[in-house]
């Protein structure tokens, strides 16, 4: 297990390329089940979470190689069976019961692992398969479904957050090879569901209204092979552009898009950082001084969730009160006691944490309890004074590409430490 030993008090100076996303890449990676024929994706992060999902797909049967950052993967012989040893360690391996039930006729999947940030069940994907006529029970652990034809429907997919991407997602790869037109209503928006729909329309696939709350389905009796390039990670952009911000540095995020971005540079810019989006880049240069700014997480185009905990710490150096409200996931502001113990003035009063700053923040002992939480924990190590010593960033390698190289690029005293 690795730790990362950080040493503060410089600003973040030169350029970073942003990676493929994660939360784009593995739901591509589980649509290449819906075909025979190879399929080749470019811009796979090197992430374990990724590697997780080439050793599911390995696991039923698919034949995956990988080359630098693209990975090509032929289904030609697969089983419906994902077992628990591999799927609870990675909330997104649910993304293969779509494909999985659309190709075969039948799926027996564990239920998922991942960050223990909220309940974040998976009702509303049965519902949505179910809807397409998949039969479909939960018994000792794992999701068993089965269809003689999926058959397009109608169905809203609407939850008490508001839409679900993998469940979105899910539905509509399992739609692609369904009879009939489907109809997906409170789809969830996201950039990385357009990108998986370009995928599969690449595929053979006829999906209209990505990235609109309604999608429609018309299905195909076959999907043929295809090349796709990922999306770049706009968390991992929006972290870099935070860090940049409250470090007071001045950062060149290459291949970000930011017209995905919008929420996240918006607040940014209200807190007193200046963006430049010229040159089909965005470089992000911190203000001398920061001010408050309240922040509640949405459902995309709104605020993520993801970037919630890296825009608290922002607010930690900010001067005055500002709210940050969690509206999408109940328990995730686990951070907020790590953050403490580096110094930090948060109060937590019921869905908002309350940050009071500017707060000198002094290097601690961390730990991390989840993805973006510890992204957030290394954002306070960097403008911490003294030494942090973050501990499990296991968490930081499933959804950040060599984060600790990108920094030390950008000037950051960064070590990796082997705590075995």
């Amino acid at each position: 297990m690795y730790s990362l030993l950080i040493e503060g008090g410089r600003p973040l100076e030169g350029e970073v390329t942003i990676s493929g996303a994660k939360n784009a890449v593995l739901p591509l990676m589980a649509a290449a089940l819906l075909t025979r024929e190879p399929c080749v994706i470019r811009r796979v992060p090197a992430l374990s979470d990724v590697a997780f999902m080439v050793r599911i797909l390995t696991a039923v049967g698919a034949k995956v190689r990988s080359q630098g950052d693209t990975v090509s993967i032929e289904a030609n012989r697969i089983r419906g069976f994902c077992d628990y040893d591999l799927v609870r360690k990675m909330r997104g391996s649910v993304c293969l019961l779509g494909p999985l039930l659309g190709r075969l006729g039948q799926a027996k999947v564990s239920l998922p692992g991942g960050c223990v940030i909220g309940t974040r069940p998976i009702d509303l994907h049965l519902k949505g398969l179910r809807a397409l006529g998949a039969k479909i029970q939960v018994d000792s652990g794992y999701v068993c479904a089965q269809t003689r034809r999926l058959k397009g429907s109608a169905m809203f997919l609407g939850g008490r957050a508001g839409p679900t991407v993998l469940g979105t997602a899910n539905v509509m790869m399992a739609a692609t090879l369904a009879e009939g037109v489907t109809v997906i209503q409170s789809a969830a928006c996201e950039p990385e569901i357009v990108d998986l729909a370009e995928f599969l329309n690449g595929m053979g696939a006829q999906i209209t209204g990505a990235g609109s709350p309604t999608i429609t389905i018309t299905g195909v009796k076959e999907l043929h092979g295809a090349e796709h390039e990922a999306i770049p990670d706009r968390i991992e952009a929006a972290t870099f552009a935070i860090a940049a911000a409250c470090s007071r540095g001045e950062v060149t995020l290459r291949g970000a898009r930011p017209e995905h971005l919008h929420a996240v540079l918006d607040k940014l810019e209200e807190a007193g950082a200046r963006l430049d989006r010229t040159g089909g880049n965005l470089t992000v240069k911190g203000g001398r001084r920061l001010r408050p700014v309240d922040v509640t997480t949405q459902p995309y185009a709104g605020f993520p969730t993801d970037a919630q905990a890296q825009m608290m710490v922002l607010m930690t150096q900010a001067s005055g009160i500002s709210i940050i409200t969690e509206r999408i996931f109940e328990t995730r502001f686990m951070h907020v006691s790590e953050l403490a113990r580096l110094g930090a003035d948060i109060t937590i009063e019921g869905p908002s944490a309350v940050v009071k700053g500017p707060s000198v923040l002094s290097g601690a002992p961390v730990m991390a309890s989840d993805l973006r939480a510890s992204a957030a924990l290394v954002i306070a190590s960097l403008v911490a004074q003294g030494r942090t010593h973050v501990k499990r960033i296991y968490h930081l390698d499933r959804g950040y590409e060599r984060i600790d190289d990108k920094l030390r690029r950008l000037g950051a005293r960064i070590q990796r430490l082997s705590d075995s």
